[in-house]
């Protein structure tokens, strides 16, 4: 049997420098340190040589004085709280904010972080979004847009006010809801008593809710002065002329089988058996938007 020629025997001996045989163990170690000198030693050297580079070396002092900095900033007496800037809001008290803000003068303002504050903020009922910004050197500067009523809810003696978003915001008295000049839904419902500030409206009665507030007497061809929308178990949702004269029935919606789409059909026929008969009618049912049907006042007796 012939040796190759590398060197090494069949027995896994190879020869040395003085030509002796001597035993070779090729270890994973060793293979890696045969093909690029890369073990323990190459490494190292390597690592040393990271640590040697002039750029990698000025980066790093760079890194370190940089959080030198900001632990001296953060540590400083200079940089603490001493002043809020709050805005002026309608719905939101400054009580509710100045809790929600949590903060305390003389906290340094390196060591606050703005982002769960602005979260407590969102979280009251009548912020729509809110922002906190650090002023240096001792303010924070709180900005804040409440949400816009475009409804309000009658419930018995309460006022609910109602954004775009079904969102129950405010709850406000009587007087003051009529001085928002907004369009009032009268729910005597016994499901409305659960409707509770922070909580939302179902969105198929905001849906009905606003498409009827809007209707004004013209739009129905009425003679009326306004108009009053009412929500009650047994007919649903009721139109109600001022002074009263008829009322109308729109019924109850639902998110698919009567949905709040039926409502222009129904102004358009209500507004077809109002046409020449207004003072005769005593009640007006609209089933949808082809079918209704009208109740004559009772015929005085002569």
């Amino acid at each position: 049997m012939k040796l190759r020629r590398s060197g090494r025997s069949p027995t896994g001996q190879g020869r040395g420098r003085d030509g002796s045989l001597r035993a070779t163990h090729r270890t994973e170690q060793g293979r890696r340190i045969a093909r690029g000198g890369r073990g323990w030693r190459g490494w190292r050297a390597l690592v040393g040589r990271w640590h040697m580079t002039p750029v990698r070396a000025a980066a790093m002092l760079g890194l370190l004085a940089s959080a030198g900095a900001m632990y001296g900033l953060a540590s400083t007496p200079a940089f603490t709280l001493a002043r809020t800037d709050l805005p002026e809001l309608h719905w939101t008290t400054p009580a509710d904010v100045t809790y929600a803000l949590a903060t305390q003068n003389g906290m340094n303002l390196f060591q606050l972080r703005t982002k769960p504050i602005e979260d407590r903020l969102m979280a009251l009922p009548a912020v729509a979004t809110a922002r906190v910004e650090v002023s240096l050197p001792d303010t924070i500067v709180v900005t804040i847009q409440e949400r816009e009523a475009i409804v309000a809810w009658a419930v018995g003696d309460s006022r609910f006010l109602i954004d775009r978003d079904g969102v129950v915001f405010a709850n406000l008295t009587a007087e003051a809801a009529s001085a928002q000049k907004l369009p009032t839904i009268r729910d005597s419902r016994p499901s409305a008593g659960e409707l509770v500030v922070g909580g939302r409206l179902d969105p198929v009665d905001l849906d009905a809710a606003t498409r009827l507030a809007s209707l004004t007497p013209a739009d129905i061809g009425s003679v009326a002065k306004s108009l009053i929308v009412t929500v009650t178990e047994a007919n649903g949702f009721v139109l109600v002329p001022v002074p009263r004269a008829w009322i109308a029935v729109f019924g109850l919606y639902t998110p698919t089988l009567r949905t709040p789409e039926l409502i222009p059909g129904q102004v358009r026929l209500l507004r077809s058996l109002l046409a020449g008969r207004e003072n005769a009618v005593a009640k007006v049912i609209l089933a949808d938007s082809d079918s209704g049907t009208f109740i004559p006042k009772a015929t005085p007796a002569p």
